[in-house]
């Protein structure tokens, strides 16, 4: 790669307190450097273009076995989009709302984003994920591992045993290399799978004695005890459902002084309980608030963008009620012991007001959490939309003219219902760089992402500006991955492969016996196979610790 300078480009490097100065950067090995004596081998003229660092994705569905179970169930969904062909530097692949590997790299390259975390893996998926991993190129990527329902933790958290659950943890990131831990509807979804819903927060699972508020709150303490570089991943109960918002704001109490982080929070804040008379609504006001007062949190909002998209999560329960709203083919896995998931196709239509509202409740996030240092751009790809449209959120949210022309073609309901008509911030492009590259990086513990100082990684983007902020945020003009050039006015110019993003927190081998004793009662795979190798870390490892 050898010595690389960006010349007079017009740098925004929040993390550095650096908002459109001009400056050079300067890449070597793999790093941003500080500027050196040596003349550069080559010198790329960024004379008025936008330099940003490497975009970061906090949440997104891309590997796994619920990403695969999607592509096949949805073969409908690529046959309005031309594939990408083989070349002599590209592989094949298929387009649509779940790319296949080697498409989901390309594409993320193409927006200029160079590191994204699959959000929900069970830990029997790992070995899988990390399959997929090694047909994913250019990204740098890891994964979180569900642990809200899984049997071992519910048990230990019952029985007090603190200890042997931070063990227990701190061994499961090991065993599956992934990098954080992640809830999925607390207790919900294993109450769903013995025939049952999740009515309260303070309700018992059956047949293990815990509530989701204990769940996540000892998970969250466990989280920031045994030093995981990000907090505890929450995805709250009653996803999607009129009047969720009071299960939100007691979750978010949950954790307490702990570190938790509120992912797709924009599908959690919705009026339509008995205080709103049963109409659907926005409670972003009271939820933003509460973030606003309470540093420990931070959240990603999970934006809704119009149009064909497919939902799938790690919420089984949530996957059977869109099924039934929808009347559409639908998809459930049981991971046992550990997890669940629901897929359905899902088409979100302007003229709906539902679907409208939840487009508005999603921009009220951004414009509302005060300190864009927590709040993070997603979609839930592909939940709200697919990570294409990021983009376009970015011009939504630098523009309120935008944002009024496209509420004029909504329902007129919509505004008694919400803030946003009345919002008038407009995001800057130093705010757009935070919650897009240095904000992730931050919340992710990536201490080597997200910013242009010395020793980070080179991964930089450069934009062409433009008054159509979509435009400009769709073609970049080069992209950087690790000091090499990937991508060059819309044009892939090398195909690298980034390595997977792993914690390997301190935990006590004590508790061991104990979980091999435990697993040879209950999982139909014996304890010694369970572990991913090093084989699976094809294109290397990164280890990122607190």
């Amino acid at each position: 790669m050898g010595l690389l300078k960006l010349a007079g480009g017009t740098v925004f490097d929040p993390a550095n307190g650096i908002d459109g100065q001009v400056r050079d950067i300067w890449m070597d090995g793999g790093r941003i450097i500080d500027p050196p004596a040596e003349p550069a081998g080559r010198v790329f003229d960024c004379t008025g273009l936008v330099v940003m660092p490497g975009g970061v994705d906090i949440h997104a569905h891309i590997a796994g076995p619920k990403v695969n179970v999607a592509r096949k169930l949805r073969p409908e969904d690529r046959r309005d989009h031309a594939p990408f062909r083989r070349t002599d530097r590209l592989r094949s692949g298929t387009l649509g709302s779940t790319p296949t590997t080697f498409a989901t790299g390309y594409l993320y390259a193409g927006l200029g984003y160079t590191t994204v975390f699959d959000a929900a893996i069970p830990p029997l998926g790992a070995r899988h994920t990390h399959e997929e991993f090694h047909d994913t190129p250019v990204i740098d990527k890891g994964f979180f591992v569900l642990v809200g329902n899984n049997h071992y933790v519910m048990d230990q958290i019952a029985a007090g045993e603190h200890a042997r659950l931070r063990g227990f943890l701190g061994w499961l990131l090991h065993a599956t290399r992934g990098y954080a831990l992640k809830v999925v509807n607390p207790g919900g979804v294993e109450v769903w799978k013995q025939g049952g819903a999740m009515s309260g927060f303070d309700e018992l699972v059956p047949g293990f004695g815990v509530t989701p508020r204990a769940i996540v709150r000892e998970l969250a303490r466990a989280a920031d005890d045994i030093r995981v570089p990000h907090a505890l991943h929450v995805h709250c109960n009653q996803l999607g459902m009129p009047g969720n918002w009071a299960t939100t704001l007691e979750t978010m109490r949950a954790a307490e002084a702990s570190r938790a982080h509120f992912t797709h929070v924009q599908f959690h804040s919705y009026g339509g309980g008995p205080d709103d008379q049963g109409t659907f609504c926005s409670k972003v006001p009271p939820l933003a608030d509460y973030v606003n007062a309470h540093p420990n949190l931070t959240v990603d909002v999970g934006q809704v963008l119009f149009g064909d998209t497919t939902s799938m999560t790690g919420d089984g329960p949530l996957g059977h009620f869109l099924h039934r709203v929808t009347g559409r083919k639908w998809f459930n896995g049981d991971a046992e012991c550990e997890a669940g998931c629901g897929i359905v196709p899902i088409e979100y239509k302007e003229k709906s007001l539902v679907h409208a509202l939840q487009w508005a409740i999603g921009l009220e996030w951004y414009l509302l959490v005060d300190d864009p240092w927590r709040v993070c751009m997603s979609t839930d790809h592909p939940n709200g939309g697919s990570f294409l449209a990021y983009p376009e959120i970015c011009a939504l949210l630098m523009s309120r003219d935008y944002r009024r022309e496209v509420l004029k073609r909504l329902p007129e309901k919509l505004r008694d219902r919400c803030s946003l008509p009345d919002l008038t911030r407009e995001y800057t492009l130093n705010e757009i760089a935070i919650i897009t590259r240095a904000g992730p990086a931050r919340i992710l513990g990536l201490t080597h992402k997200g910013h242009l100082g010395p020793e980070a990684d080179a991964d930089v983007t450069v934009y062409t500006p433009a008054a159509d902020r979509r435009a400009m945020f769709e073609l970049p003009r080069y992209v950087f991955k690790a000091g090499e050039l990937v991508v060059e006015q819309g044009e892939l110019r090398s195909v690298p492969f980034g390595p997977a993003l792993v914690s390997r927190p301190d935990f006590d081998p004590g508790v061991l016996p104990h979980v091999r004793k435990w697993f040879g009662s209950a999982y139909s795979l014996a304890f010694d196979n369970y572990a991913v190798g090093p084989e699976y870390a094809t294109h290397g490892e990164r280890v990122v610790t607190r």
